[in-house]
């Protein structure tokens, strides 16, 4: 397999899944960093791959020897858990419990431009910036992610965001995560606004703790020395 990704939180949770699976089950891939200030990803050979012209892109070699592409993150989370998981550590093979790992995981996706709003706004932005619009609804968003690990509206408290009683580390948990862990970059602090969100906090340091999650955010930097690569890049 080949990842053409960047630095980035859809990046990172994808490269963060890679090395799980690497520590699991010997998962080899390389890595191909998309220079995103030249807007490598539009030229054409990786549009051909993705046509929203955006990383992560995942390709992957078929039995049949084709090279097939996979495109948004959450997408890509998915086909690595059912493709390279046999075992289920990281999905479930339980109808409702694999469904509701898609939940929680199509939850976070879909808040992602309320997330990429609110860091434009706060960073700065030169038009005017309805930055406290964003942040709240960003807060909203992490009021719904406590109040489901807290246990509030089920009675009973969570470790992670999918699975039937406290729940397992998942493609939800890694799907979630890269961006969770980064709301200081929104302005956000520790002691005043991430306060009434304890377990969510918790939460983050849980799987910050994991050897794999670490060399996933650590600048996308592992490549396996076995595989050359798949060498689409015709330009």
């Amino acid at each position: 397999m080949e990842l053409l990704t960047e630095n980035t939180t859809n990046g990172k949770k994808v490269q963060i899944l890679l090395e799980e699976l690497r520590d699991r089950y010997g998962t080899k891939w390389t890595t191909h960093l998309i220079d995103l200030e030249t807007d490598e990803q539009k030229k054409s050979w990786f549009l051909r791959l993705n046509p929203n012209g955006r990383i992560p892109v995942l390709l992957d070699v078929t039995d049949d020897g084709s090279v097939i592409s996979i495109f948004e993150s959450s997408a890509i989370l998915a086909y690595l858990q059912q493709s390279d998981d046999m075992h289920n550590v990281f999905g479930f093979g339980d109808a409702f419990e694999k469904s509701q790992a898609l939940q929680w995981l199509f939850f976070w996706h879909s808040s992602g431009p309320v997330h990429g709003h609110t860091r434009h706004f706060v960073k700065g932005a030169p038009e005017p910036t309805p930055s406290e619009y964003f942040q709240k609804a960003m807060l909203r968003i992490y009021g719904v992610l406590e109040a489901h690990l807290s246990g509030q509206h089920s009675g009973h408290p969570r470790q992670y965001l999918a699975g039937r009683g406290e729940g397992k580390y998942s493609i939800a948990d890694i799907g979630t995560w890269p961006h969770v862990r980064a709301y200081r970059s929104l302005g956000f602090s520790e002691e005043n606004d991430m306060r009434p969100f304890p377990h969510l906090l918790d939460w983050v340091d849980r799987i910050a703790a994991r050897p794999a999650v670490q060399r996933g955010i650590d600048g996308c930097k592992y490549d396996s020395e076995e595989n050359p690569g798949l060498h689409v890049r015709a330009e």
